[in-house]
This record gives C-alpha cells, sequence and structure tokens, in this order.
C-alpha cells in the first residue's frame, strides 16, 4: 500500500491509526466505472476504503471487463425488478449508512438503535446522538 514491502501489517494498520488513516474493507460483489468511452465493470474486486482526515478514498483491486456504455448499470433481470423497486421506495427516505455509523459512534450504540434515532429525528445527527446519550 505504502511501499512497506516486508513490514509487518500489524504494525502497518498501527502507524496508519497513528496518522489518523482508517482503512475498511468493503464486501463489494460488483463495481462499474462509467465513462464516456464505455464502462468499466469489476467482478469479485476487492474494495478498500481510507479515510484520512475525512477524505475518503477507494482502491479497487481486480481486473475489469470493458462493455458499451450504459449496458452494465443497465441490464436488469426479470428478478431484480422487484429488488429495484424496494430500493427505489428506500432510497427516498433512507438515512445514508455513514449518518448511521457516525450517530452510532459518537452515542456507542449499535447502527440499528442509531438508525431508529435518526428516522424518529428525521435524519438531524445531533438531535439523534442527544437522544441516546
Amino acid at each position: 500500500m505504502f511501499g512497506g514491502g516486508g513490514m509487518n501489517p500489524r504494525k502497518m494498520k498501527q502507524m496508519m491509526k497513528q496518522m489518523g488513516i482508517d482503512v475498511e474493507e468493503i464486501d463489494a460483489e460488483r463495481v462499474v466505472i462509467e465513462t464516456a468511452d464505455g464502462d468499466l465493470v469489476f467482478d469479485g474486486a476487492q474494495v478498500t476504503k481510507m479515510d484520512a482526515q475525512g477524505q475518503e478514498t477507494y482502491q479497487i483491486v481486480g481486473s475489469p471487463s470493458e462493455v458499451e456504455s450504459g449496458s452494465a448499470a443497465g441490464a436488469v433481470e426479470a428478478g431484480d425488478a422487484d429488488a429495484e423497486e424496494d430500493a427505489a421506495a428506500e432510497e427516498e427516505d433512507a438515512i445514508p449508512d455513514e449518518d448511521v455509523a457516525l450517530v452510532a459512534e459518537r452515542a456507542g450504540v449499535p447502527t440499528s438503535t442509531a438508525r431508529e434515532a435518526l428516522e424518529d429525528t428525521d435524519g438531524d445527527l445531533a438531535a439523534a446522538i442527544a437522544a441516546l446519550e
């Protein structure tokens, strides 16, 4: 990651934590990058999220396949239509996962409790944290 060839991974994580860098593995099934020339589709890629002082960086490791522009995201199988409708309905009033994680961390509660508090306060972070403390 930082050219620490031969460095103990545990030591590397400790050093990154001291520098304020949080690393999180993301269990991604598929990553699509849409460009004007075509789409890059990573199936089964390894995705890592690094948060360094509020700046999030995503690293994708894998071999992409190139497809025509728009065909990767637009391909919907018949069985996925209901799932897409459910996801669209949830997106309208969904609380962002980042907000849930922040409230859970600050209030020291499970994410399910944090999500309920955010829903009760219409997504108001400060009110949700205050209600849980």
